[in-house]
């Protein structure tokens, strides 16, 4: 599981646009690197993805480098910014426990809904949310949805 947020948490993907280019580099680059995504949100100023990875893990550091430097840098130049950097830290998590994982499945798929942005997750365009509920087995669905996610510990305070 990967968590990250803009440069000085900056609402640098605050257009469809940009949430659609994002997004797009995003999966271009997980294929690219060989991970399965299974879960995503992108939102504003923060992403979170969930991915299997290949059999060389780490190519998490030059994807994950590459992926947030590359589109965040294109998105925002020609803004008015501050500073040199577009991204800023990553965590990351090697989710071995099936409850954890599943619990964070949610909490990916639901997460513009924890942040407000809106008050069903299946209606926002730019997470996984609508994607699982339609192409997930209806039991792990089920599953996925029944695990309360108020005490996931993720970095998230975007």
């Amino acid at each position: 599981m990967i968590t990250t947020g803009t440069y000085k948490r900056l609402p640098h993907l605050s257009s469809p646009e940009r949430l659609d280019f994002f997004q797009d580099s995003l999966f271009r680059y997980a294929s690219e690197f060989g991970w399965n995504l299974r879960a995503w949100a992108v939102l504003s100023n923060h992403y979170h993805f969930i991915a299997a990875s290949p059999a060389d893990a780490a190519t998490l550091r030059n994807s994950s480098a590459n992926f947030t430097a590359k589109p965040l840098g294109s998105l925002i130049a020609g803004t008015k910014r501050t500073g040199g950097r577009s991204g800023s830290s990553f965590w990351d998590s090697h989710i071995t426990f099936e409850r954890s994982y599943l619990a964070r499945l949610k909490y990916v798929h639901h997460n513009p809904a924890v942040h407000g942005v809106v008050p069903v997750a299946e209606n926002y365009k730019w997470c996984s949310a609508a994607w699982f509920a339609q192409t997930a087995p209806a039991a792990l669905v089920n599953t996925v949805n029944s695990f309360k996610i108020d005490q996931v510990n993720v970095p998230d305070d975007f």
